[in-house]
């Protein structure tokens, strides 16, 4: 019994060294492991200047961020077949809804470009259009939301900004092509008098534009003003249009003359011809001393649609301009009124797409005669030949227009009343309905079978000349170029 017990007390004690042992070991093999992880930290941590490892690697960082995208790729595919179908269809859901949430941010913000310009109907047109998964734009709270939104800044309009009582008090502004280098225009040769009364200067024009949006101008088309309209008994007439607008807000007309780029402004600092740029907007092209040939913003075209762009609500519903264009040396730069050329095909072609690109980008198109006479001085029989050579040149080139410019801004009539002579005939036969003059101030009929408007001229001319007639614009002190010489006529 006793050597029972004796045995029994030392299996005891070599059991508890046992579990002694085993622990130890178990704190020894933790402590191995510790040590081994910051080990492999502390290597982890050590970086060569620049935050590059001491590491000698041989593949640059693209490959790198490569091959990094296609294991990450790899695992996701390898993570996706371990996945279950249910998972699977989980995560297709999930993508498939931020897509469409995305789709709903980009439709949102380009209603919000819309309403910008003040197309509110567009915007909510826009966004009802729209058709999710789940149902109709109805359905969707950001989209509810929106539509709201532009209700709201809709109702808050007025009448013509509530500035004005009537479209017939809008301004219309004009300009011939923009001075883009000075240099040359202002060289004090004979031409500079001419350059210096009746054109203006890239600087002015930016200026111009500049001073005009902060005294809350918006540029409208001259369709916005006046639309033929079906009366009762069946009969058409032009009814003044409705423009509403924010408070402050004042709507204008804007339109260029010659935009031909006539060969008499070559070498002098003016843009030679509107293309079409990398990007498919319109633009310039200038010829330079040594024959090489530049693109960019050289005239009005470029420089209004990247200060619109920026600025978009001062173009009321996308409206850019008007281009007033002759017959006699082409067209927009190229010579298309020479069929013995033998580039005139390829220059007729050219140009057509050119006006495309222009009437898409907002802008229209107006006669300027073909030859550029004195549209009240002239015979019936020339004023006849003119309309129906600018009806076969030109019209093929630009599209059906309704808008007339008088050459010199010198109208067919100087009658107040109603049109009536053998030459408004003539212009009405060939489509024409709107007809522009120039006068220092805003003046407009509008008649049952026509628009009759004056335009101004902001130019050399009024701001050395009559700086009083722009006072309502801007001061002109704010906008004349420091390099335009002092007036010299």
């Amino acid at each position: 019994m006793a050597e029972n017990k004796k045995n029994m007390n030392k299996l005891k004690k070599r059991k508890n060294h046992s579990r002694k042992l085993k622990g130890i070991l178990l704190v020894e093999l933790i402590l191995l492991l510790c040590a081994g992880g910051l080990y492999f930290l502390f290597l982890g941590t050590q970086k060569a200047p620049g935050g590059q490892d001491d590491t000698d690697y041989t593949e640059d960082s693209d490959d790198k961020d490569s091959k990094d995208g296609e294991d990450q790729k790899d695992k996701d595919n390898s993570k996706n077949n371990n996945l279950s179908e249910e998972e699977l269809e989980i995560i297709k859901e999930q993508e498939r809804l931020q897509q469409e949430i995305q789709e709903r941010k980009d439709l949102i913000a380009k209603a919000d470009r819309l309403a910008l310009g003040y197309d509110y109907d567009g915007a909510i047109e826009l966004i009802k259009s729209y058709q999710g998964a789940e149902g109709s734009f109805s359905v969707y709270t950001e989209l509810n939301q929106a539509i709201e939104k532009y209700e709201n800044q809709k109702s808050s309009l007025v009448l013509y900004g509530g500035s004005y009582t009537s479209v017939t008090q809008f301004n219309h502004i004009f300009f011939h092509s923009l001075i883009a280098d000075n240099s040359k225009a202002f060289d004090g040769e004979y031409d500079q008098t001419g350059y210096n009364m009746y054109m203006t200067t890239v600087y002015e024009f930016k200026k111009m534009m500049e001073k005009m949006y902060e005294d809350g101008y918006v540029l409208v088309s001259i369709h916005d003003i006046a639309k033929k309209e079906k009366q009762e008994d069946g009969s058409t007439k032009f009814v003044a249009q409705e423009i509403y607008l924010p408070k402050g807000k004042k709507p204008f007309v804007l339109s260029q003359d010659d935009v031909n780029y006539y060969d008499y402004m070559e070498g002098d600092g003016f843009a030679s011809r509107i293309v079409i740029g990398e990007d498919g907007k319109p633009t310039c092209e200038m010829i330079l001393d040594d024959g090489s040939v530049v693109t960019g913003p050289f005239d009005i075209v470029p420089i209004l649609d990247e200060f619109i762009e920026e600025h978009p609500d001062f173009s009321y519903r996308g409206a850019k301009g008007i281009l007033a264009l002759t017959g006699y040396e082409g067209v927009l730069g190229y010579r298309t009124n020479d069929p013995t050329s033998p580039t005139y095909q390829q220059d007729v072609e050219t140009a057509k797409k050119v006006v495309e690109a222009l009437k898409e980008d907002g802008w229209e198109f107006a006669s300027h005669s073909w030859g550029h006479k004195n549209s009240y001085e002239i015979t019936v029989d020339h004023f006849r030949r003119d309309t129906e050579r600018w009806m076969k040149e030109v019209a093929p080139i630009i599209g059906p227009t309704d808008v007339y410019i008088f050459p010199y801004g010198v109208d067919i009539e100087t009658t107040m009343g109603t049109y009536s002579s053998e030459k408004y005939m003539i212009l009405k036969e060939n489509g024409f309905d709107f007809f522009c003059g120039v006068y220092k101030e805003p003046w407009m009929h509008i008649k049952n079978d026509y628009v009759r408007m004056t335009r101004r001229p902001l130019d050399g001319q009024a701001m050395l000349q009559f700086p009083e007639r722009l006072a309502d614009l801007f001061a002109v002190e704010d906008v004349i170029d420091p390099e335009r010489p002092p007036r010299d006529w």
